[in-house]
């Protein structure tokens, strides 16, 4: 499992090893933050020749991963687990050096109580909206989508499918089926660049995405598609049932439901009057 962890505001790329059950985290992002380097991969790029002319054993602890960069892609990044990491602190002297291990703690912490209670990570990612500013209705909204998505990665992960571009090549297959736009189109059009699409989006559009995940996955389950193209197949055919739900919404709005709103107006993203419809429609 992929994930995005937030210290001082300052994103960090992690990677849960559930085998494992062990974090592991991007150095680069490590490094740039302790170090407030402009430049952070050239600072690690230093730092990790001068660990290896010392003869230092952290750089034998050096594993890599692939991670999503802030282009979309997925590029092969030199990570450290957490006892990694926090010998790596040592090696760069920071102010920050002990909130860091503080912080780093209570992420372990954090991931082994929801390990054991699930709901816990439901609570944490409510608390991590609402300090946003975004509304109940709308925060309700995307936790269920996030539970909708997880259901159909893991149907991706038992049909062989990679993580990473061929998710993201499925995802875009998904997405332009359902709302005529592609991934990258449907950012441009809500003016975003490296943000989350998901989070963006009116709640109306998280629950015509999420029709469309959970057809996905449903289709998928009684198919057993086996190779890739047929996957991407499944895909666009889960995408075309939500997009058989909107065009009726539209056609009762007399308007698109694709909107240009983003998160800058968070209150704006909740849209009760077409919710309603949508509820109504399925009834």
């Amino acid at each position: 499992m992929s994930n995005i962890k937030v210290f001082n505001d300052k994103r960090i790329r992690t990677h849960w090893d559930a085998d494992k059950e062990e974090w592991y985290f991007s150095i680069v992002d490590v490094a740039g933050i302790l170090s407030g380097s402009s430049q952070p991969r050239k600072y690690w790029s230093d730092l990790k020749k001068k660990l290896k002319t010392e003869g230092s054993e952290l750089s034998e602890k050096i594993g890599q991963l692939k991670m999503q960069s802030s282009d979309g892609k997925y590029y092969k990044t030199d990570v450290l687990d957490t006892k990694g990491v926090l010998r790596l602190v040592q090696s760069i002297p920071s102010p920050k050096a002990e909130p860091f291990k503080m912080w780093l703690a209570q992420v372990g912490s954090d991931r082994l109580e929801e390990i054991a209670d699930p709901e816990k990570a439901i609570l944490r990612g409510a608390d991590f909206y609402r300090a946003k500013g975004y509304t109940e209705g709308w925060i309700n909204q995307r936790l269920q989508t996030i539970e909708m998505r997880k259901e159909l990665t893991d149907e991706w992960k038992d049909r062989g499918v990679e993580e990473g571009k061929e998710y993201a090549i499925l995802t875009n297959e998904m997405t332009k089926a359902w709302s005529g736009l592609s991934v990258k189109d449907y950012k441009q059009l809500k003016d975003l660049k490296k943000e989350n699409l998901r989070d963006n989006m009116t709640n109306l559009e998280l629950v015509l995405n999420m029709l469309a995940e959970v057809s996905t996955t449903a289709i998928s389950k009684s198919k057993h598609p086996e190779s890739f193209n047929e996957n991407r197949e499944v895909s666009q055919r889960g995408g075309k049932i939500a997009k058989g739900a909107r065009e009726n919404i539209e056609k009762e709005l007399g308007q698109s439901v694709i909107s240009k709103m983003n998160a800058k107006d968070k209150q704006a993203l909740e849209i009760k009057e077409e919710i309603n419809l949508l509820e109504d429609n399925k009834n």
